[in-house]
């Protein structure tokens, strides 16, 4: 046997031993570090499989994530960004984002950052959207009712059935939900207006607006009120008595 042979072969049988050492002992191997990495998707999932994020381009952006499968939404495709996936395999919240030029030639775009109740929707969004030469920023705080009512998947269904009906039908099956406590409500939006205003708009458990602050964009102030059919019952501005 060569010099050389004996020596590749003495560094064959150390590596052997290191690796054997390194499954006995249960250790790990030095985590892959890269500087840059260019990727079209990047699902994070726990040892068992469970998915628990996504990274993905617009092209390979995935449906939502429900119990560990995955529920079409063709919808999203026109957006990259990550979605949050809860210990069960359920959605729970993302951020999606999106932004172009128009054929008008104006902004095209936005934003939307949100956290979801448990196999509901959003409870709490960022938003941001431009169009048209226009362009606001809300923050948004909902009511969602306990999956144990009727969770999104369901609720989601329920809406399907219900565009099927004739008008009348649909505004009463639409009321029905409501009187059962399964329809989300908008509590807070605070952000900027289209028309460049400044508001906050608080609501009650069914969604109506009962008080709106706002200041417009030349400066004015004011505070209305408003009754459960949506009338302002009292405004109050600088030149209030």
């Amino acid at each position: 046997m060569s010099k050389l042979t004996a020596f590749l072969s003495g560094c064959t049988a150390t590596a052997t031993a290191f690796i054997a050492i390194a499954l006995l002992t249960g250790a790990k191997a030095p985590p892959t570090k890269f500087e840059e990495i260019d990727v079209g998707r990047i699902n994070v999932r726990e040892p068992d499989g469970t998915l628990r994020m996504v990274i993905s381009n617009r092209a390979q952006f995935p449906g939502a994530p429900w119990k560990g499968q995955e529920i079409a939404r063709p919808d999203r495709r026109s957006f990259a960004g990550m979605l949050f996936i809860n210990d069960e395999g359920t959605e729970n919240g993302g951020l999606i984002q999106r932004g172009s030029v128009g054929v008008s030639g104006k902004a095209d775009a936005g934003l939307s950052l949100t956290f979801d109740r448990f196999r509901q929707d959003q409870v709490l969004q960022l938003l941001h959207a431009e169009q048209g030469g226009q362009a606001m920023t809300h923050l948004l705080i909902n009511d969602e009712p306990s999956h144990e009512l009727m969770d999104v998947k369901d609720r989601m269904a329920r809406f399907d059935e219900i565009d099927k009906l004739k008008p009348l039908e649909r505004r009463q099956a639409m009321q029905e939900m409501s009187e059962k406590g399964v329809m989300p409500a908008n509590r807070v939006r605070l952000g900027t207006t289209r028309d460049k205003a400044s508001a906050l708009s608080l609501a009650d458990a069914q969604g109506r607006t009962r008080m709106l602050l706002t200041v417009s964009a030349d400066g004015k102030p004011s505070i209305q009120m408003l009754d459960e059919k949506g009338k302002v019952a009292k405004t109050i501005g600088l030149d209030t008595p």
